[in-house]
């Protein structure tokens, strides 16, 4: 009885607030898969849905990859793709495009999948609205460092079915055959 009241109080308080309180599937927030796609002989991770960017407050504070949030930074949150790497992110309303580096889990707001750094959601003219629809593209030929591309291929290998993961390093020196329109969907988002 005490905690029913507790989680009513706090969904109140949330609500009263104004802060947004998301909808949960078995305690998660739902989120839209992350896919595979082939463009130009590469695999490619892929994520479609919604940006927001951060809030002032998290400005200065630690972030998952340990790093200080920094909001003039060209910096990203996502709960799916892999800490380090270099994300360009497409605002498909107007077209623009940001790079930005993973280096934070996050956001956890229902149909959300990247969440900006004020920097780079000012690049993408997405300020006054506060969220924008994206296309969230992840290269392992664009990566920053060693590390990062191994990480991007990695879930790459995890989101791709087995018959294919056997032609793994295949795909990696860029003779997959596969053509631009060639997509992988999946559901589940992974680590």
């Amino acid at each position: 009885m005490k905690t029913t009241r507790i989680i009513v109080l706090a969904i109140a308080a949330a609500t009263l607030s104004g802060t947004a309180v998301p909808a949960l599937a078995n305690g998660k927030a739902k989120v839209p898969p992350v896919h595979v796609e082939h463009e130009d002989g590469e695999e490619i991770l892929v994520h479609k849905g919604e940006a927001s960017f951060y809030s002032q407050k998290f400005h200065g504070r630690t972030t998952a990859s340990g790093e200080t949030m920094n909001q003039n930074k060209a910096t990203a949150a996502s709960r799916t793709l892999p800490l380090g790497a270099k994300a360009t992110v497409t605002n498909e309303e107007n077209g623009k495009s940001v790079d930005v580096i993973v280096n934070d889990r996050g956001p956890y707001v229902d149909g959300r999948v990247i969440d900006l750094s004020r920097s780079a959601a000012k690049k993408l003219d997405m300020i006054d609205d506060g969220t924008a629809p994206v296309t969230v593209e992840v290269k392992p030929s664009e990566q920053p460092t060693e590390a990062a591309r191994e990480k991007v291929e990695d879930k790459v290998d995890q989101l791709t079915p087995d018959s294919q993961v056997a032609q793994g390093d295949t795909r990696r020196n860029g003779s997959s055959g596969g053509s631009k329109s060639d997509t992988v969907s999946h559901s589940g988002s992974g680590k």
